[in-house]
C-alpha cells in the first residue's frame, strides 16, 4: 500500500520472520555465537529463551540457513503434542514414515537406525523445538531420551530448545534435573535497548529501499522504543502502522506527532506529550457545523480517508509480556 509512496520495495515491518532483515544487535550476535558454538560443538542440549516476538524464530532461521548440506534437520513447531505424537513428529520431519501400528520400541529402534546411516555419512542430525515451554514433562523425558542415542565418541543427535522465559521455570523443576544437567549452552535473548532499536527500524528500511532510504529519527525511534519496550515484533507493529498512517497523512517525513498518534490510535499511548512549559497539549478546536451539512475532509492518497483508519494491534502482539528478564 505505502511502498511506492515511500520508495520501498517491500514492507520493512512485516511480522513475517526473514533472515535476511536480522539486525545483529549485541544481544543477537551473542545468541548466534551460542548456537553456533553449541552445533559447532557438537553439544548436547542447547536452551534459547526469549520474550514473545524478540526475535528467536528469525534467529534460529538464520542459523539454520547458515549450516552446510550435511546436517540433517528435523524442526518441530507445534509442540502440544504427547510423548508418542512427539516422537513421530520428530520421525516425520527427518522424512521417515512411522508405521501406526508401530509400537515405541519398534519406532525408536527405526529412528536410531536413522541416526546411526547418518553419523556413518558424515552428517550431522540436529532437532530444533520451537514453542519448547509447551511441551509437557512426559514429552521432555523423551526428548531427553533421545539424547541417549549415541556412539562410543559422540551422540547421535543434537537438540535445541526454543521457547518463552517459562521454558526455564519449566526445566528447573525437580522431575527434570536430567535433562537439566545435560543442557550445555543456555542463553536468553533480551529486549532491544534505546540505541539497539534506532538502528534496528533504520536497518530494515534502508534494506527495503529502492533509493536512497526513508529513514525514523532518533526521537521517533525513542517513541516506538517506550511504546514497544524492545521487544522486536511490537516494533514492527508500530513502525509498520506509522508508516501506513504517514501514507494517508501524505506526510513524506515522519515526525514525533504522527508517531504518537499511531501509539494512541493503537492503544498503547497517551497521545503527543506536553509541551516545554508543562502544560498540556490543547484540543484541537470543535467545528460547528448547519444541521444535516457533511464533514469534508482531505482526501488520502488513492481515495483513502486516513483520519478514518482505526489501528488495532495482532492478536498475538496484544498478549507481549511487559516483564523484563
Amino acid at each position: 500500500m505505502y511502498e511506492r509512496f515511500y520508495g520501498l520495495r517491500e514492507r520493512p515491518f512485516s511480522l513475517t520472520p526473514d533472515p535476511s532483515y536480522l539486525y545483529p544487535s549485541r544481544v543477537h550476535k551473542e545468541a548466534l555465537n551460542h548456537l553456533r558454538y553449541g552445533i559447532e560443538g557438537h553439544a548436547g542440549f542447547i536452551v534459547v529463551t526469549g520474550e514473545i516476538g524478540c526475535g528467536k524464530t528469525t534467529m534460529l532461521q538464520t542459523v539454520l540457513r547458515s549450516l552446510d548440506k550435511k546436517t540433517s534437520i528435523a524442526r518441530l513447531m507445534n509442540t502440544m503434542l504427547d510423548a508418542r505424537e512427539l516422537l513421530e513428529a520428530i520421525m516425520l520431519d527427518f522424512g521417515l514414515e512411522p508405521h501406526q501400528n508401530s509400537s515405541k520400541p519398534y519406532l525408536l529402534r527405526d529412528l536410531a537406525r536413522f541416526l546411526v546411516d547418518q553419523r556413518n555419512a558424515g552428517r550431522l542430525s540436529l532437532l530444533v523445538i520451537d514453542e519448547a515451554q509447551n511441551l509437557s514433562i512426559s514429552a521432555l523425558e523423551e526428548v531427553r531420551m533421545l539424547s541417549n542415542l549415541e556412539t562410543e565418541k559422540s551422540k547421535l543427535i543434537h537438540i535445541i530448545l526454543v521457547g518463552q522465559p517459562n521454558l526455564r521455570d519449566l526445566l528447573a523443576r525437580p522431575e527434570l534435573e536430567q535433562l537439566r544437567q545435560r543442557v550445555t549452552v543456555s542463553y536468553h535473548l533480551e529486549p532491544l535497548n534505546a540505541d539497539d532499536t534506532y538502528a534496528y527500524i533504520n536497518h530494515r528500511l534502508k534494506h527495503a529501499s529502492i533509493g536512497p532510504p526513508l529513514m525514523f529519527s532518533r526521537s521517533v525511534t525513542n517513541i516506538v522504543h517506550k511504546h514497544s519496550r524492545g521487544v522486536a515484533r511490537m516494533i514492527n507493529v508500530i513502525a509498520d502502522a506509522i508508516l501506513l498512517y504517514g501514507y494517508g497523512a501524505d506526510k513524506h517525513i515522519i515526525d514525533d506527532a504522527l508517531a504518537y498518534e499511531v501509539v494512541t490510535e493503537l492503544g498503547i499511548g497517551e497521545g503527543q506529550p506536553p509541551s516545554d512549559d508543562g502544560a498540556p497539549p490543547s484540543p484541537p478546536a470543535a467545528e460547528i457545523e448547519p444541521p444535516g451539512a457533511q464533514t469534508h475532509r482531505p482526501a488520502a492518497p488513492g481515495g483513502a480517508d486516513a483520519r478514518a483508519t482505526k489501528l488495532k494491534l495482532p492478536e498475538s502482539s496484544r498478549n507481549v509480556s511487559a516483564t523484563w528478564f
